[in-house]
């Protein structure tokens, strides 16, 4: 029974990380500016990531009911920042908050609470601390997406609202 739970996360996750990399490709292929389509390719790249992580603990869990040894420390450790980077002044002009790629922001807001809330509570109840690792590892990565999305949200609103003199006087 733990096992096919195991197996059975592993497998859901994947599917969640193949949906989110599919999602933020096809955002990257329809954008229209060149800070919109980096940002949103880098979001689908660090997808293939946590697919190919996943998919290589799936394939050692499925031979040896263990989960591979990795130092997920030394890999989260500049996630931040480079997602900071990319939240460029370029990229915020580009966006236009009733636009096709602000929709997909809001969109990809609820994908990665759906993330954070699957693997944050394997983390919790995983008894392998390696497959606790893991988990732990993809909820900080994905924190960091959800917070990324977040703030360029939050600043697309606003310009909205300054544009339509939403803001009292």
């Amino acid at each position: 029974m733990v096992e096919s739970s195991t197996l059975d996360i592993l497998k859901a996750a994947i599917l969640l990380e193949r949906r989110g990399k599919a999602f933020y490709q096809m955002v990257a292929d329809k954008a229209q500016g060149e800070a919109v389509k980096e940002f949103f390719q880098m979001m689908a790249d660090e997808e293939e990531e946590h697919i190919q992580q996943l998919s290589e603990q799936f394939r050692a869990y499925q031979q040896t009911n263990k989960f591979a040894p990795k130092n997920y420390r030394e890999e989260a450790k500049d996630e931040h920042e480079a997602a900071s980077k990319v939240l460029t002044e370029k990229l915020k002009t580009e966006i236009t908050a009733a636009s096709f790629e602000a929709a997909a922001i809001a969109a990809a807001v609820q994908m990665e609470k759906r993330a954070i809330d699957l693997y944050s509570e394997r983390a919790k109840t995983a008894e392998d601390l390696q497959e606790k690792a893991l988990y732990q590892w993809l909820s900080t990565w994905e924190v960091g997406h959800l917070e990324s999305l977040n703030k360029l949200d939050q600043e697309l609103t606003e310009a909205v609202w300054g544009d339509n003199n939403f803001w009292p006087m």
